[in-house]
């Protein structure tokens, strides 16, 4: 298999106030747009462990069979650190009831013939050694829960436990579990002023998708009236096109070629977007950011 454009649900689901979809509904988009497969969100309002029954994950498989798309990834939301400063942290199961909602998206992902569930690390909470060494038990757990299922578990690299390009290596190291794959993507290694492509290449051997997302970098400024001058405060991101943003993709995605990477490319939409989040404007900025991820895989400028 080569590189494969897929489209992300959470660009549909109104998060941002963004035009809303149903799942048949977005998988019918995204056949309409010409993404030849789709990564669903393991949350309300789409692919919740609450909601979703059995009948219904009969209804989406056919939907997606209907239009000839594949369903690739189920995209779990987790943090494994949450509420570790609480003084009573310690008597709530919180890693326990993440592994069960993970669990329970793998048996979902197996009976929509996806291969693969996504998860998050954690954030800094606490203790760095400590809340490193939760995430590494929790996400072990995780790969273990659904290795039965036949279902990969997929670590994307957006939490701050093991954000660094080096610390995510280390972090999969640590794991050790031959059914933890790497989700490594560019968004966080770009700001973080790393070389995509020999990060991308070292990678890839390990991978199974990544997910890109383009955005402007608006700098900020706020007035010290006390100096009569403005102080630099962190920049806003605004989302846009694949192609018309600050991310540098083109050494990205020679790495993944150079490091033999053959997996599934999503693209999302998972920020206030430049245009708003009109229907159209979403389908619009979708169709032009997967022309310009055909181009990337096939080696050209987006």
């Amino acid at each position: 298999m080569s590189m494969t454009p897929a489209l992300f649900s959470v660009s549909y689901a109104g998060l941002w106030g963004q035009h809303r979809l149903d799942v048949k509904s977005f998988i019918a988009k995204a056949a309409k747009l010409g993404y030849p497969a789709v990564q669903l969100m393991g949350k309300r309002p789409h692919l919740s462990v609450l909601d979703t029954t059995d009948r219904d994950l009969a209804g989406i498989r056919e939907a997606a069979g209907k239009h000839n798309v594949k369903i690739c990834t189920i995209a779990a939301y987790t943090d494994f650190t949450a509420g570790r400063q609480n003084p009573s942290a310690h008597f709530i199961p919180t890693v326990e009831f993440q592994v069960a909602y993970v669990r329970r998206l793998g048996e979902m992902a197996k009976a929509l013939g996806a291969g693969i569930v996504r998860i998050f690390t954690g954030y800094d909470a606490y203790s760095p050694r400590e809340d490193w060494n939760i995430c590494v038990n929790a996400v072990r757990e995780c790969a273990n829960a659904m290795e039965d299922l036949g279902v990969a578990c997929g670590v994307q690299n957006h939490h701050d436990i093991g954000g660094s390009f080096e610390a995510f290596m280390e972090f999969l190291d640590d794991v050790n579990h031959p059914n933890c794959k790497a989700m490594f993507d560019p968004w966080a290694p770009a700001q973080h002023g790393d070389d995509l492509r020999k990060a991308a290449r070292i990678m890839a051997p390990r991978m199974v998708q990544t997910t890109v997302a383009d955005y402007v970098r608006l700098r900020r400024f706020r007035y010290a009236g006390n100096l009569d001058c403005f102080e630099s405060v962190p920049d806003m991101f605004r989302a846009v096109p694949v192609g018309e943003g600050f991310m540098d993709y083109g050494p990205f995605f020679r790495g993944l070629r150079e490091g033999g990477f053959s997996g599934y490319v999503a693209y999302e939409m998972c920020s206030p977007l430049r245009g708003g989040g009109s229907e159209e404007n979403l389908d619009r900025t979708a169709a032009k950011s997967l022309a310009a991820l055909k181009r990337l895989i096939a080696g050209r400028t987006p």
